[in-house]
C-alpha cells in the first residue's frame, strides 16, 4: 500500500533573487562611485592623483578642505544659494498651494484647460525659454541680481507643485467644508485652518523638490548672474575650477563641499518625498 507523501515547502532563506541583489549593488556602485571619488579625491594631493588616479589618499591631506572652508568666497556663495533656494521654495509653496486649492475645490469654466496648461509646463524645459526669459529679466532690470533668478525658478517650479498638490486637496472630504461653513468659518479660514494642515505631506514633498532643484540650478544663474559676488554654488564651482584648473585636488574638495548640503538634505527627507508622492497618487 503506497502512502502519499506531501512535499514540504522549502524554507525561505530570506535572500530573494541573488541576481536582483547583484544588479542593485552594481547600480548603487555606479551611482555613488563618482560622488565618493570626488569626496575622497579632495583628501589627496595633485601628485597622488597624477600617479594613481583611482587610489586612496596616502597620506590623507586635509588642507584642501580647510582652505575652502576658510574662504570667504565659498561662504558667500553658500549664502547666495541658501537665499535663492529658500525664497524659491517659499514662493513655490505659497503660490502653488493657492492655485491648487482653486483647481481642486472649485468648478469654473476653463478649469480643465488651466490644469492641462500647468501639466504641459512639465514638458517645457528652461533651456527652450532661456533667450526670451533673459530679455524679459533684462527689461525688468533684474540682471545680475538674485531676484532675477528666484522669480523664474518659482515659475518653473509651479507645474510640479500643482500636479502633486491638486490630488491632496481634492481628497479632503466635502463634509469638512460644509461643517466649517456651519460653524461660520469663511472660505479663507477653511483654507488656512483645515486645508493647509491636511496637505502638509504634499507641501513637504514639493518643498524638498523645489529646494534641491533650486540649489542645483546652473543654467539660469549662468545667464542671469555675471558678478562673482552674486554667484550661487554651482556657478562658484565652475569659476573655482577655471581659476584653479591646475589644482585638481582643491577643485575636488570645493566640488564635494558644494554638493554635500543637497545630498544630506535629500537623504534626510527621502521618506517624506516618497510618502508625499504616494499620497498624491492615492488622492
Amino acid at each position: 500500500m503506497a502512502i502519499a507523501t506531501q512535499s514540504r515547502p522549502r524554507p525561505d532563506s530570506g535572500w530573494g533573487n541573488p541576481i536582483g541583489y547583484v544588479a542593485v549593488l552594481l547600480l548603487i556602485g555606479v551611482t555613488l562611485g563618482p560622488v565618493l571619488y570626488i569626496i575622497v579625491g579632495g583628501f589627496r594631493t595633485n601628485s597622488q592623483i597624477t600617479v594613481d588616479p583611482a587610489g586612496l589618499p596616502a597620506p590623507w591631506v586635509f588642507g584642501n578642505y580647510t582652505g575652502v572652508l576658510t574662504s570667504s568666497t565659498f561662504w558667500r556663495q553658500v549664502g547666495n544659494s541658501t537665499m535663492v533656494a529658500t525664497a524659491t521654495t517659499a514662493g513655490v509653496l505659497l503660490l502653488g498651494v493657492m492655485a491648487s486649492y482653486v483647481l481642486a475645490r472649485y468648478r469654473f469654466r476653463g478649469q480643465g484647460a488651466m490644469y492641462a496648461l500647468f501639466a504641459a509646463g512639465l514638458m517645457f524645459p528652461a533651456t527652450v525659454a532661456i533667450t526670451p526669459l533673459y530679455i524679459l529679466i533684462k527689461n525688468l532690470g533684474l540682471v545680475n541680481t538674485l531676484p532675477g533668478v528666484i522669480l523664474p525658478q518659482i515659475a518653473f517650479g509651479l507645474p510640479t507643485t500643482i500636479i502633486i498638490l491638486v490630488p491632496f486637496l481634492r481628497a479632503i472630504p466635502k463634509e469638512l467644508e460644509e461643517a466649517a461653513a456651519l460653524d461660520r468659518c469663511s472660505r479663507l479660514g477653511f483654507f488656512w485652518r483645515i486645508v493647509l494642515p491636511l496637505s502638509v505631506p504634499g507641501l513637504i514633498t514639493t518643498g524638498i523638490l523645489a529646494f534641491v532643484g533650486s540649489w542645483n540650478s546652473y543654467l539660469l544663474p549662468l545667464f542671469i548672474l555675471n558678478d562673482q559676488d552674486t554667484f550661487t554654488l554651482p556657478l562658484g564651482v565652475q569659476a573655482f575650477a577655471s581659476q584653479y584648473s591646475v589644482d585638481t585636488a582643491k577643485v575636488l574638495a570645493f566640488t564635494s563641499l558644494s554638493m554635500i548640503p543637497a545630498l544630506v538634505f535629500f537623504s534626510l527627507f527621502e521618506r517624506r518625498i516618497v510618502g508625499g508622492l504616494t499620497g498624491a497618487v492615492k488622492g
